[in-house]
């Protein structure tokens, strides 16, 4: 059967072919490899201190910024509770119904911390209540902590939860073959989401690793031109296409050749999300072993028998059968 040519609308708004079953495989990478193909170990670098708190906060883990939140508000409480424990008779009431106070064991210290909860919410439950000019003091101070705390809390709280993300989902593998009667770099991207991304664009880098005429190495980062960068509507699937021509940084690789220059193409869609009406970005890197050689991508629009258009996104990573047994990007 004849390979279909991927055609690089980004939407399904040209014309399609008539739904029909086609043959095609799905690849997979191996199952020992990381899924994280980004992470760089840096040694040396200044570890961030209180003054990126606000960066760390926002980009810490749920589990992380919950765990450290709750230890930070049951820290403060107890740092306010042991300075209320020191005034025995501070504290008018109490679980122990004393009216020296908290007492003089382990309960008055659980008491402590108890009203100083209550001073920290603002909860006053009325069973206990400041009796002394150093608690009421302290009721002040522990108030105002109390006050800011919750307002910092509420305010990093709304900025993890409303800052604008990207549902990107990128072609598992990228494929290099003849399009259009010229090698051709493809891949290609969906919106995950049912929304539009305004006025999306693309850049597609390639950074590989050379050697100066010093003998340094260096990684260089090369600007790959696609066919079309920009698209006013970014809905559903964009296939991005570049050619690999004489001007290309890929022009006459191999597959040994990337690989021996740890090549990775690196790609960058940005745009304006509908509904939060702000600027998102999503990012992907391909890799040697994830660019497919005479291979194209399975094509996942059709046209249904009633005359409506399918996407099959089942399809999405799949890959059609071999077209040829060319195995360089020479022209």
């Amino acid at each position: 059967m004849t390979a279909a040519a991927p055609r690089p609308d980004s939407e399904p708004d040209g014309p399609a072919a008539p739904h029909q079953r086609s043959e095609y495989v799905t690849l997979s990478r191996p199952s020992g490899r990381r899924e994280t193909p980004n992470r760089i170990e840096v040694i040396g670098r200044r570890r961030a201190g209180v003054d990126d708190l606000y960066h760390q906060l926002l980009t810490a883990s749920w589990p992380r910024f919950l765990s450290l939140s709750a230890l930070t508000y049951l820290a403060i409480n107890g740092v306010f509770a042991l300075l209320f424990w020191l005034d025995r008779s501070g504290v008018a009431g109490g679980a122990l119904k004393s009216p020296a106070g908290l007492g003089d064991h382990l309960g008055a210290l659980a008491d402590a911390f108890f009203f100083s909860v209550q001073t920290f919410g603002t909860i006053g439950y009325g069973g206990m209540a400041p009796a002394d000019l150093y608690t009421n003091l302290l009721v002040t101070v522990e108030s105002f902590v109390g006050l800011g705390a919750v307002a910092v809390l509420t305010g990093i709280i709304f900025a993890r939860v409303s800052r604008p993300t990207a549902r990107v989902m990128f072609s598992q593998f990228a494929t290099l073959s003849p399009f259009d009667g010229q090698p051709t770099l493809i891949f290609r991207c969906a919106n995950e989401r049912a929304n539009q991304i305004l006025d999306a664009e693309v850049t597609v880098s390639l950074a590989r690793q050379v050697v100066t005429q010093e003998g340094m190495r260096v990684r260089r980062l090369l600007d790959l031109k696609v066919v079309r960068s920009r698209s006013p509507l970014f809905a559903l699937s964009w296939m991005i296409l570049h050619v690999v021509d004489e001007t290309s940084p890929l022009f006459g690789a191999t597959p040994e050749s990337l690989a021996e220059d740890k090549v990775e193409i690196l790609v960058i869609v940005a745009g304006v999300d509908e509904t939060f009406a702000q600027r998102i970005h999503a990012r992907h890197a391909y890799r040697p072993e994830d660019i497919v050689w005479n291979r194209q991508l399975a094509d996942i629009l059709t046209v249904g028998a009633d005359g409506h258009r399918v996407i099959d996104y089942t399809r999405f990573h799949s890959l059609e059968p071999e077209i040829d047994n060319k195995s360089t990007l020479d022209g």
